[in-house]
């Protein structure tokens, strides 16, 4: 886990470990005292972003319900929606779960700007906030999310080595995830610490709202700008986008170059092993999803979070928030049984499907 301070592309969001002294201290927010002891007869609201990538409704989702209900002896309650990409409708949401009085919020913002508004309405009205996977500005009181900066050092290194001897003769297009997350800021930043000086960017793009055809129109501009036979590689910063941009690769019949990605979804596990898609991230849903789960449980509760955080962070409108921050994994072919197999997330059989079964015999996945 990276204990160096983590800076924020976006200017009015400075992520750091370090204090900032025009912040309002987050301790003015978590004192346990503050909020009326409660047993496990609580309402946890759960606000996720969107459901154009996987991992939302088919991770974490479940996982947080789950972990809600065992540190609730099954008494806890979960209120849900998926705002689907739209900042004003989870503004709606949050709305909502402030008038239905629910104990605790965990928001995963699709603004983290847009959202500070709400989170203030949650705060006025006695709600604790858990940011989760993506940080939001305002008086949040809680976060956890992965390490951002070193999931794009961990894209961008697995680029530099598929690439190989020939990196530095190499020409690669970035595709950036949204400017509206935070997180996208971070993993670009991640990826241009390894990248810059490299290899040449011939361009770069910030791709909107994460979508798999913003991502394939994107790769087609790249294409007719550059020349088919001048791009050696594509840092993608999920696997949605890999997808789109692969498809628009394909059209202009480009092949064999390396494409990165992030999230392990099954459809990218596919393309990794027939060799589509040279790497993905591999994060820990479960994990991020039972701190999310233990922060609010125990925010809801009157509980203190030193037990639960090992970092904190500054988010720009308070510090000292407490945190946890959980590692990742870089997923290539070689590893798919010791990763996403392993912890459960697909079993080989889903995998292995009759399209891809002998691909997968080929790199000895069995």
């Amino acid at each position: 886990m990276r204990r160096a301070a983590v800076a924020l592309a976006t200017g009015a969001m400075a992520v750091s470990l370090a204090a900032c002294g025009s912040a309002k201290e987050s301790s003015d927010n978590n004192d346990s005292d503050s909020a009326a002891k409660k047993g496990d007869d609580i309402t946890i609201g759960l606000l996720l972003p969107e459901n154009q990538t996987a991992r939302y409704e088919k991770f974490d989702k479940p996982l947080i319900e789950k972990k809600v209900k065992e540190l609730t002896n099954n008494k806890g309650k979960i209120q849900y929606a998926n705002a689907k990409q739209d900042a004003s409708l989870q503004a709606q949401q949050v709305d909502t779960m402030v008038t239905n009085k629910v104990d605790a919020l965990i928001v995963d913002a699709v603004d983290f700007k847009s959202i500070a508004g709400s989170v203030k309405k949650a705060h006025d009205a006695g709600i604790k906030v858990v940011a989760f996977d993506r940080l939001a500005e305002g008086p949040i009181d809680a976060y956890t999310s992965f390490d951002n900066f070193t999931v794009g050092k961990t894209q961008a290194e697995a680029l530099l080595e598929a690439l190989g001897d020939k990196a530095k003769d190499s020409q690669v297009v970035m595709m950036n995830g949204s400017s509206t997350d935070p997180n996208a800021a971070q993993y670009k930043e991640g990826a241009h610490s390894v990248l810059d000086g490299k290899v040449k960017i011939g361009r770069e793009y910030d791709t909107k709202e994460w979508k798999a055809e913003n991502a394939n129109a994107n790769m087609d501009a790249a294409i007719s700008a550059l020349g088919k036979d001048k791009i050696d590689g594509v840092y993608s910063a999920n696997d949605g986008m890999a997808g789109g941009l692969i498809t628009a690769l394909k059209r202009a019949g480009i092949a064999d170059i390396p494409v990165t990605g992030q999230d392990a979804e099954l459809n990218a596990v596919q393309r990794i092993v027939t060799g589509e898609q040279y790497m993905s991230v591999f994060k820990s849903y479960p994990k991020e999803g039972e701190v999310a789960a233990e922060m609010a449980v125990a925010l809801a509760q009157g509980k203190s979070l030193d037990s639960i955080a090992t970092s904190k962070i500054d988010n720009g409108t308070v510090k000292d928030v407490p945190a946890v921050l959980v590692p990742v994994v870089s997923l290539t072919k070689d590893n798919i049984k010791e990763t996403v197999v392993k912890d459960g997330f697909y079993t080989v059989d889903e995998i292995c499907t009759d399209r891809y079964k002998a691909a997968c015999d080929k790199i000895g996945l069995k």
